[in-house]
């Protein structure tokens, strides 16, 4: 099998962003795909590395798990009998934050865009190396540790925008007083636009702030995914920005408060 992308990516911009943590191995790796040979090889690999493997070959399957066993992470498959794995997502995203990563023959970049705007934390096409998989998963794990990941105190204040709030250390959004469901890397992004205040933040500099090490390996896209995604689960309107403005040629800023 060839190694689909190096991980080896472009120094973090934002500072104090960058700091490495162990990966929680105390909660399960849930593998769905319905190629036996894939399930075994990706098993094998993980538990090398020291985490416990759960398997699905079906996406109902899959939904069932990831309910009763409160996974760690998914590695999931798009093309599943029963139910589908971009459904599969769907279905998680509407009740959890589980990192997912996707691991499919469907490796196009449409197909990659799709999986980013439902919910994935990454993407690795078929062929792939066993190692890089273990290798990211480790780094999704670490991204998903959440405010101790990021270098965010625990008793820090809420940041607070226009009837936004966002409490890092507990993963709490609202707008509004409405409680808003935000994945990981959707809570990175906003929490670096916060941060930045009105300063200017261009894709490379939200991606590094979002996928630190592992941004070389992402679509400049996907930051534009991810905005789209931010913006429909805050209320907020790109023509009449409250909370996220669009900087034509040069990224993304806070909007101005009314």
């Amino acid at each position: 099998m060839t190694l689909s992308g190096s991980l080896a990516g472009r120094a973090g911009r934002l500072p104090g962003y960058h700091r490495r943590m162990t990966a929680d191995r105390r909660r399960p790796i849930l593998v769905v795909d319905d190629d036996a040979k894939i399930v075994r090889l990706v098993r094998t690999y993980l538990e090398r590395a020291g985490y416990e493997v759960l398997e699905a070959s079906d996406g109902e399957r899959a939904i069932r798990l990831a309910a009763e066993a409160d996974p760690a992470l998914l590695v999931l498959d798009l093309m599943l009998p029963v139910v589908d794995g971009l459904s599969v997502l769907e279905t998680i995203r509407l009740r959890a934050d589980t990192p997912v990563i996707i691991l499919s023959a469907r490796g196009t970049t449409a197909d990659r865009i799709a999986g980013l705007t439902v919910g994935a934390d990454d993407y690795l096409p078929k062929p792939f190396s066993p190692a890089e998989l273990v290798a990211r998963v480790q780094r999704v794990l670490e991204r998903s540790a959440g405010s101790a990941a990021s270098g965010v105190a625990a008793d820090e204040a809420p940041l607070r925008h226009d009837g936004l709030v966002v409490d890092r250390a507990r993963h709490l959004v609202e707008v509004d007083g409405r409680r808003v469901e935000l994945s990981v890397t959707e809570l990175r992004l906003l929490t670096a636009l916060l941060e930045a205040d009105a300063r200017v933040l261009s894709r490379d500099q939200l991606l590094d702030a979002v996928y630190g090490l592992d941004s070389s390996a992402v679509l400049d896209r996907t930051i534009d995914v991810l905005v789209k995604r931010l913006r429909q689960k805050l209320g907020d309107s790109p023509d009449a920005p409250r909370f996220i403005a669009t900087v034509r040629g040069a990224g993304y800023r806070l909007a101005r408060s009314p």
